[in-house]
């Protein structure tokens, strides 16, 4: 039962997230990239505030996986990385956290590309 519920509080908060995208998208005139933005920096806002490890607690990849969880990963990394290597941290602790993640979406993207067929926009 428990891995039931925690499949439940997943999906409802990414859920949630991903509503609050199409909100924005659907009701305003912001464009998916400035959306996009504001995730990672709402994500990246909320974790130095520490309200965003609450819902990382609770909901785990729910909230680690949108855009706001990007934000997260990299205000975490630069937090760890500036404990470690003091102020040149907060340089290198973001790259460091998320390279895994961006490497694998440059790589699947490239393998997208090799498969798919674009068409021009009529």
């Amino acid at each position: 039962m428990d891995t039931v519920w925690e499949f439940i509080r997943v999906f409802a908060v990414g859920g949630l997230i991903c509503v609050v995208a199409q909100i924005l998208i659907d009701k305003t005139k912001l464009t998916p990239a400035r959306i996009l933005v504001t995730f990672v920096v709402a994500g990246v806002v909320l974790t130095a505030l520490g309200l965003y490890e609450p819902i990382v607690q609770f909901a785990s990849s729910g909230a680690t996986v949108p855009l706001s969880g990007f934000g997260y990963t990299l205000a975490k990394g630069v937090e760890k990385a500036v404990n470690e290597d003091g102020w040149l941290g907060a340089l290198t602790g973001g790259f460091t956290a998320c390279a895994a993640g961006v490497a694998a979406a440059v790589f699947f993207g490239y393998l997208a590309a090799l498969v798919a067929k674009p068409k021009g926009k009529k």
